[in-house]
């Protein structure tokens, strides 16, 4: 990746620096960029030419991350900045790393139940956001869904990227909670009407998701379409719901209106008359 690493840094934020043929390439693996106009488009270029040009990426186990792998991981992390701008990379400058698994990770867990025992176990893990990085990811699911979704709003590389969206600007050691650190006069509001605005909205959408992802698992009601790993915490729903409005906004708006609105708001979305795209 040496050269066009140096191409990227020599012209950051010029999308003219990604080669034609391999954002091309890029973007026929992705279709949620395909629904992108041009102007959209280019804007995503140019983003993930400097986004390219401020991270490290590395293999694990032996395998070479090549220009493509890197540019679809890229492409993912960027599609939610699109209407921010390259001021909006600055949610992720707590961190430079970013590692490529050839599948999922294993990750040794340790923790402590209400009655003070102590567990110890291994998790698989498809992707990790951790406070100063890396973002790792199993690279057989940067392009796929998780095995066995019932939705369409899957996306490992977005979810990984909202918790470190969340956890930008948090004192060291406090974990993401869903709710990241808003725009200076975000929805007019001052930053504290902001941020319990944000957290009411959130906590009312995530009880509804709960209780939705219960009378399924309970009752056998139909499951919803919005992941049902959401219903682990405010940070896993936030990160639930930003891969599933860059993949299929309209789908998550028939479930959750008010925050699509809030996320509307947060990632910038230009909006008009009947516009519903």
């Amino acid at each position: 990746m040496t050269h066009w690493r140096r191409r990227w840094q020599a012209r950051r934020g010029d999308g003219r620096a990604i080669p034609d043929r391999l954002w091309a390439r890029v973007v026929a693996d992705l279709p949620c960029l395909q629904a992108l106009d041009g102007n959209e488009q280019a804007r995503l270029r140019d983003l993930c030419a400097a986004f390219l040009a401020r991270k490290e990426f590395s293999g694990a186990h032996g395998l070479v991350v090549d220009d493509r792998m890197a540019l679809l991981v890229a492409a993912q992390a960027c599609l939610p900045l699109r209407h921010r701008g390259l001021s909006a990379l600055a949610w992720y400058d707590d961190f430079v790393g970013i590692v490529l698994h050839p599948d999922e990770v294993v990750a040794p867990r340790r923790t402590r139940d209400e009655a003070g025992v102590v567990h110890e176990y291994d998790e698989a893990l498809a992707g990790e956001a951790m406070q100063g990085g890396p973002i790792v990811l199993a690279w057989p699911r940067v392009l796929g869904s998780a095995p066995g979704a019932t939705g369409i709003g899957h996306n490992l590389v977005i979810h990984e990227f909202a918790h470190a969206i969340d956890l930008h600007g948090k004192p060291l050691g406090q974990p993401a909670d869903g709710c990241p650190l808003l725009p200076a006069g975000f929805l007019g509001l001052s930053a504290a009407a902001a941020r319990q605005h944000w957290h009411t909205v959130l906590t009312e959408a995530h009880a509804t998701h709960r209780q939705r992802v219960a009378l399924h698992e309970r009752f056998g009601a139909p499951p919803p379409w919005l992941d049902a790993y959401g219903a682990e915490s405010l940070a896993e729903f936030f990160a639930v719901a930003c891969e599933a409005y860059c993949v299929d906004r309209e789908r998550l708006a028939e479930a959750h209106a008010d925050l699509v609105a809030l996320l509307d708001a947060f990632f910038a979305r230009p909006t008009a008359p009947g516009d519903t795209r």
